[in-house]
């Protein structure tokens, strides 16, 4: 079974409530039709004002009805709840009420509030705003995870009817989020790719950490960097199947890994590969997809309390789609 085909299981099975605050854009809305109609969620909430998001829908053939709602903050009788949890999150950094309930207008942070809330289990947000904007609103509000401070992002790389990762498949971070990650963010991408890929393969990680060295074969303040890594990760979670420094051909070539990193727990047969940096992150998923055949999922955030994720301003209702359900299934 693959990726997707496993997440529409988990998600008729769990049936979960989303959230979506782009809620006038007609990818959203086409992409709501298609959660609510399959029986993927229990709930799909469009996020914006009652009667333009009632008007968007009109257009694109949808009802307002049954499994999809809509949230308008303007009109809401959990505005004041939502602004007094705002207020008291960031009121140390200079909040006040006032300012807590105009953020709480806006639609991202009032989707943000519903997750935290309870309200919502899972928010997919980027179809009209950036990265930064979903990602600021998700740290302001959702937070990272316990034992992580840093925020990133994973790609599930899939290639069925091979033997490749885990059954075709891999976890990537961090792809699309932290431009240069120090050993500590590093270490956090590391933490909760094992998470990652705990939800999305079903099955325990094996994490090789990437490098252009292996095991000392190279010196230089970026291969350090990965090591440093490294010994942090395995202080915080000492069970973790996790090695580095790793070049991409001893990590996942079982025979050219037996030579460069002999005794590895991991060289020669991981399903998690992580980049030193968000160059190599980009670059080596593409790569993958465009001359490995691999089908390409994400960027779905990881490392945050509460389950949120990220799409581009380029996507189709289908992604949307695709990446709803990979966030929703995010333990």
């Amino acid at each position: 079974m693959g990726f997707i085909d496993r997440m529409k299981a988990e998600a008729l099975k769990n049936q979960k409530k989303l959230v979506l605050p782009e809620g006038t854009d007609s990818r959203i809305i086409k992409a709501a039709k298609i959660l609510a109609d399959d029986g993927l969620v229990s709930e799909v909430w469009l996020v914006g004002d009652q009667d333009e998001v009632a008007k968007a829908a009109k257009a694109n053939d949808v009802k307002i009805a049954g499994r999809i709602m809509v949230a308008d903050p303007a009109k809401s009788s959990l505005i004041e709840a939502y602004a007094n949890e705002y207020y008291e999150l960031r009121k140390a950094k200079g909040m006040t009420l006032e300012n807590a309930l105009k953020e709480m207008q806006n639609p991202l942070y009032y989707g943000a509030m519903m997750v935290r809330k309870g309200d919502a289990d899972a928010m997919v947000a980027g179809a009209v705003n950036t990265t930064g904007a979903v990602a600021s609103a998700a740290l302001k509000v959702i937070k990272t995870a316990p034992g992580i401070k840093t925020a990133s992002s994973c790609f599930i790389m899939e290639k069925e009817g091979t033997d490749w990762g885990y059954q075709g498949s891999y976890i990537l971070a961090d792809c699309a989020v932290i431009i240069e990650p120090d050993a500590n963010q590093l270490a956090d991408i590391v933490l909760a790719a094992a998470d990652s890929c705990r939800s999305f393969l079903l099955t325990e990680p094996k994490i090789a950490m990437l490098s252009f060295s292996s095991k000392g074969s190279a010196k230089h303040e970026t291969v350090d960097k990965v090591t440093q890594a490294l010994e942090i990760v395995k202080q915080k979670d000492p069970t973790l199947k996790v090695d580095g420094e790793l070049q991409l051909d001893a990590a996942i070539i079982p025979e050219v890994g037996a030579r460069k990193a002999p005794g590895s727990p991991v060289a020669g047969s991981p399903n998690t590969l992580i980049f030193p940096n968000i160059n190599a992150g980009n670059i080596g998923y593409k790569l993958m997809q465009r001359f490995g055949g691999f089908e390409a999922y994400g960027p779905i955030f990881q490392g945050f309390a509460k389950p949120v994720s990220d799409l581009s301003r380029g996507c189709s209702a289908t992604d949307v789609v695709y990446t709803a359900l990979g966030t929703i299934n995010k333990k």
